[in-house]
């Protein structure tokens, strides 16, 4: 096998590797997205409870409640 075609070889494999690779990177970039998505329509939700819950301060009152070991 002559040096040209050892290098190509080589150049080819290397190109195998390199668009495997993108792909994968491509697909995981993908993933995140969805992820991100999923996760600012349930801060949007929750936001939302939140709101109609009248807030964290109509919740619950700390300074009312009686620790359980009184």
């Amino acid at each position: 096998m002559s040096d040209v075609q050892k290098r190509l070889e080589a150049l080819e494999v290397k190109a195998v590797f390199a668009e495997d690779l993108l792909e994968q990177l491509n697909l995981t970039i993908y993933r995140q997205r969805q992820d991100i998505e999923r996760l600012q329509l349930q801060m949007a939700q929750l936001r939302q409870q939140l709101q109609d819950s009248g807030g964290p301060a109509a919740q619950r009152d700390l300074r009312s409640e009686i620790p359980p070991h009184y």
